[in-house]
């Protein structure tokens, strides 16, 4: 199969789709690989490493996705980009298609087979694509918003650890999933006065029991939220339901409780948010100030450490390109159920329950698809 990587174009997103060692791997059981040029400057992977893995290289991502049968990449194809999807061609990469109607327009009328990293499961009900990036992101979401909350950036004028004398910073996390366990792992390591909200009673004794007295772990009915979001000087969206847009956890109305110079990360704004007042913003601008409380909503945050997160994700999601490749993209979705739950669209038609659920389209169930023709 020839399978095609291009150059990411979403603005300061650096990483790459596959990664030289995973060319090589590629290569190894048989397959061509058409790289764009500098596709992989971003991690420090230059043309020639990519040459050398045996990958041949293409001027511009125009003759990629016209020669590509698989095209792998990390966010979501751009409008010029999608403008080159061709029916039965193979997308494999970061949809985020419930909050995005005007990219799921674009994918059924190409045809294509969208297959999306963030929807593909594993056995334990887990997220086995996403999961990377979400701990990247959930690291980050910490770093990020202890920069937001310095006085220079707009914030509050806190050290999240505080220092002998004065109290640390208060550190609220909405959600104790992939996302939300790494945001506390290094909110607990800033020694940050920490509270973690959740609903789901394992996830709630799983925190407990591993931060221990390190950090307050609370069920998170309307009242407590309320209260804690008063109280923060830091809050964390951390909310993913799969492949549906993000509930929306604090109103505008909710911000008037909080202290002024308070900031908002919210890691969910790729499906949507989980504050009212989100919008998604980039690398380059990646705060803005609603009533008074900073927010940071970059719809790519992993992308600025990129090195990491290519090799991070590339780990994760080798073994599914390699699936793709060698058995085809029917039998591989065929075989893995997994796998399978990754397609989002396909033909023209929503394979996903959620998206369609989302976006008011009517579900065609994979299996039908793979059952025709």
């Amino acid at each position: 199969m020839l399978i095609g990587v291009t150059r990411e174009i979403k603005p300061q997103e650096f990483r790459v789709g596959l990664t030289p060692e995973s060319v090589a791997e590629l290569v190894h059981h048989g397959h061509r690989v058409l790289v764009q040029t500098q596709a992989g400057a971003g991690i420090g992977a230059q043309d020639q490493d990519y040459q050398a893995a045996g990958a041949e290289l293409a001027a511009d991502a125009a003759t990629v996705f016209a020669r590509g049968e698989l095209i792998v990449k990390v966010k979501e194809p751009q409008a010029a980009e999608r403008a080159w999807l061709r029916p039965g061609q193979v997308l494999f990469t970061y949809l985020h298609l419930a909050p995005d109607p005007e990219q799921a327009r674009d994918l059924l009328a190409s045809g294509a087979v969208c297959i999306a990293y963030e929807t593909v499961t594993d056995a334990q009900g887990g997220l086995p694509l996403l999961r990377p990036m979400s701990q990247v992101a959930g690291r980050l979401s910490v770093q990020a918003g202890a920069w937001a909350l310095q006085a220079g950036n707009g914030g509050r004028g806190l050290l999240l650890g505080g220092v002998p004398g004065v109290a640390p910073a208060r550190v609220l996390i909405l959600g104790g999933g992939v996302v939300g366990f790494n945001a506390a792992q290094m909110a607990v390591g800033l020694q940050a006065d920490l509270t973690i909200l959740d609903r789901a009673p394992a996830v709630l004794e799983r925190l407990a029991n591993h931060f221990g007295a390190s950090a307050r772990v609370l069920f998170s009915s309307r009242a407590v939220l309320q209260a804690q979001v008063a109280a923060a000087d830091l809050v964390i969206g951390a909310v993913l339901i799969p492949g549906a847009a993000t509930p929306r956890l604090v109103s505008r109305a909710q911000l008037a409780t909080m202290n002024p110079g308070a900031v908002l990360v919210d890691v969910a704004i790729d499906q949507g948010g989980c504050f009212e007042t989100s919008r998604p913003t980039t690398h380059a601008q990646p705060t803005y100030v609603v009533d008074g409380i900073v927010h940071y909503c970059v719809a790519n945050m992993p992308g600025a450490v990129p090195r990491t997160s290519a090799y991070a994700l590339n780990h994760a999601t080798l073994p599914a390109v390699l699936a793709l490749a060698d058995q085809g993209w029917r039998r591989a979705l065929a075989d893995d159920p997994h796998l399978r739950a990754g397609l989002n669209c396909c033909a023209g038609r929503v394979t996903h329950p959620a998206v369609a659920a989302a976006l008011g389209y009517d579900l065609t169930p994979a299996q039908t698809l793979l059952g025709e023709g």
